[in-house]
């Protein structure tokens, strides 16, 4: 009888430090070729959290369909429903009491924004990192992993698109900064 006590009273234990720690969705931004990948699966194993990247999905789902004209209008549509499928997934998982490292490619403050909503509607705790690095490197890496298809296995990003994405990338102003509370982090030197 000694021993049900002693476990019931450590599952208790368990219940209630459980419900004490919240789960964060640790969202990471930054221009194509900034280093995302490697943060965020660095980030996750410190964390003991899921890392999940919109770029393995999309490749994953729509790579061998991509056309060879008008690509952003066919990205934006197929992107957002991968988002809205990572957003259930990671509302699951943050309700199992894990961590979520999200890469979302949220290049524009606008849809950052959106998301943030998402965040603070359904109550949980995150964090921004911002990630960035000069363009001749975030270049010269992007034509790399598209020789040597790295671990992100990212679709094969052209130079003119890399250029358009690089374009677009709207970087987190001060109202933004200020209100998230956003870690920048440069990854010049590859040390993320």
């Amino acid at each position: 009888m000694k021993k049900p006590l002693a476990i019931s009273a450590t599952l208790l234990c368990l219940r209630v430090s459980s419900q004490t720690l919240m789960p964060t969705i640790h969202l990471i931004e930054g221009p194509v070729g900034a280093g995302k990948s490697t943060f965020s699966t660095s980030l996750a194993l410190r964390k003991g959290g899921v890392h999940i990247a919109l770029d393995e999905w999309f490749a994953t789902l729509f790579s061998k369909d991509r056309p060879d004209t008008d690509f952003f209008p066919w990205y934006i549509e197929r992107k957002s429903r991968c988002l809205e499928l990572i957003w259930q997934l990671t509302c699951k998982i943050l309700t199992s009491g894990m961590d979520v490292v999200l890469e979302l490619g949220l290049i524009q403050r606008e849809s950052r924004q959106e998301f943030y909503n998402r965040i603070l509607a359904e109550g949980f705790d995150f964090s921004v990192y911002v990630l960035n690095a000069p363009r001749d490197i975030r270049r010269e890496r992007v034509q790399h992993r598209n020789v040597v298809k790295g671990p992100t296995f990212s679709m094969v990003v052209p130079d003119h698109v890399f250029d358009i994405a690089s374009d677009m990338w709207e970087a987190p102003d001060e109202c933004e900064s200020t209100e998230r509370a956003i870690q920048f982090i440069s990854t010049a030197n590859g040390d993320n």
